[in-house]
Order: structure tokens, then sequence, then C-alpha cells
């Protein structure tokens, strides 16, 4: 089996230099092809386990995502895949089903296994992230922002705003608002915008939280069309709950223009027809992307003080 100086009398190079290059260091990119080089020649093996204990970390990241089933996680997960692999890093996938519980299962993996660091779309803001600060795990919050901690994050009030304008601008007025759970920052950050832009002073009564799920969207859809005076046009600020609310007028008949829809991110299912529906595109892939630039800056030694990132609403 080859080791690492086998590696490097064949590149001509130090045993030091084989090091920095499968530790992720810049190296010349001379040198670094002439190591990977001659590492694919003799099918040389970096020992993992070796560097995790030497470094008392792995090379190996967790996701920590609250719904694998809706496209925009998945396609978060694919930027942060593409950027870990890199740059080196290996990424796990962790589901939460928005479960706190769940949420705090997996943290506790995370620091057992040693892992580097953390791409976190929490289930709240008010996870304990006690243990990996307190080791020196980078954190990333991604998609929800948390205190304290590096964040990537699209502009969730501007998003509000606009897919709620463009429904006065269609002529509708009665407008409600169908966000996620209460006191979550993302879903009150977009019934903020919501708030900025709708007409009617007295427009809370048609404000309703759901769970960001299907189901969600769905019943409080219904519940809305079951008022004395119901909306003419509903701003929903997820995917899944437009694709719920979709059915549920779908269900009554009422389809565009005689009722008004818009999604804060792209409708996930063909066999809903979205025309007429108003789409403001969320960047999920570029959100994963930056999400793990940041975090590979950190594990990397940036130590600058804490960092928000605000992308843009298109994808």
């Amino acid at each position: 089996m080859a080791t690492i100086y086998d590696v490097a009398a064949l590149a001509g190079v130090s045993p030091a230099t084989v090091s920095r290059v499968f530790n992720g260091i810049a190296v010349s990119a001379v040198r670094s092809e002439r190591v990977r080089a001659a590492a694919e020649r003799l099918s040389f093996t970096p020992n993992r386990t070796a560097r995790t204990l030497r470094k008392q970390s792995s090379e190996v990241i967790a996701l920590i995502i609250p719904d694998i089933e809706n496209p925009f996680f998945t396609a978060l997960a694919r930027g942060v895949e593409d950027v870990a692999q890199a740059s080196g890093y290996s990424v796990v996938l962790c589901n939460t089903d928005e479960d706190a519980e769940k949420e705090a299962r997996y943290l506790d993996v995370v620091v057992s296994e040693n892992m580097a660091g953390i791409i976190l779309a929490a289930t709240s803001d008010h996870v304990d992230l006690t243990d990996l600060t307190r080791r020196g795990r980078p954190v990333v919050a991604v998609d929800r922002s948390l205190p304290d901690v590096d964040t990537v994050t699209v502009d969730n009030v501007a998003g509000g705003r606009d897919a709620t304008q463009s429904l006065v601008a269609q002529g509708f007025r009665r407008i409600a608002c169908i966000t996620g759970p209460c006191g979550g920052p993302t879903a009150e950050a977009r019934a903020d915008g919501w708030r900025e832009a709708v007409i009617d002073s007295s427009s809370d009564r048609y404000l309703r939280h759901a769970d960001f799920r299907v189901e969600g969207g769905h019943a409080a859809m219904v519940n809305l069309l079951n008022l004395p005076e119901p909306p003419d046009a509903v701003f929903v600020a997820n995917n899944l709950m437009a694709v719920g609310a979709l059915r549920a007028l779908i269900e009554r008949g009422l389809t565009a223009p005689v009722i008004g829809i818009a999604s804060f991110g792209d409708l996930p299912f063909a066999t809903l027809s979205p025309r007429g529906v108003t789409v403001i595109p969320l960047p999920a892939r570029r959100l994963g992307e930056a999400a793990a630039r940041l975090l590979i800056e950190r594990l990397r030694g940036d130590d600058q003080p804490r960092r928000t990132i605000m992308l843009e609403n298109h994808s």
C-alpha cells in the first residue's frame, strides 16, 4: 500500500507538500497537479481517520434541513454538496421534519462524530448550539436566520412585499397571507412584507399561520374561504403551502383570474398548472453554494465578525 512518502518521491515534492494538498491547504497549481497525478498512479488514499485525530475534526460537514421532500431544500443541498466536494469535504444530509427533538439529536451526532461544521436550516430561532460553538465548530444558518452565527438568506420582507404588490397591481384588494409558524423569523418577515403592500389596514384578519407543508396551506386556504367575506387573492409564503392553497381553490372551482394567488418559491409539482399564479423565485441552489463557501472559509481560519449574506430573490 502506497504511503505519503511514496507519493512525495514520485511527485518530487516533500511529504509536507503532499499533506497540504490533501488537507485543502493552498499550494501552487503545478505542485498540486503533480501530487494528485502521483497519488492516482499509486492508488494512494489519504488516511482520513488519522487526519481526523490530528485535526480533532473530520472532513465531513452536516447539512440539517427541515424537509427533504421539498424541492427547494433538494436544490439547496445540491449547492452545498457541489461547493463542499470541490473543497475536499463530504456532506451528511439530515432531515428534521420540522421536529425540534429530531434536530437536537442530529446536533448531538455532529458533536459526537467530530464533524467539521454544520449548515443548518433550523426549526426555530431557539436552537441550542452551545456544544458546537464551545468546541469551535463553525455553524452557518441558511434560509432561516439564527442569532450569533453566520447566516445566508434571502430578503424575505422584499419577497413578501413584491408578491403582494403584484396582486395589488392586478386589481385585487382583499389579499390574504398564508405564512409559516407563528414567531418563526422567516414566516414573520414574509408576513411583514405582505403587510407593507396591502391596502386594507385591517388586513390581519386575513393572516393565517401554517406549517410550511401542503396540508397546512390547504387547511389555511379552506379557513379563509369559509369567512363571511373571503379574500379575493392570497399571498402564500412558501411553495408547498401554495400547492395546498391551490388544491383548496380548485376544489371550490376558484381559479385565476377569479381569485389571485402569489407564491414565494417555484411551484414544485407539474400536475398543478401555474397559469395565473405569480411566483417570486428563490435562489435555492445559490443559497446552498453561498452557505458552503462561508462555512469552508471559517474552517480555513476566517475569524472576522459574524456575517449575514442576503441574496436577491431570483433563480
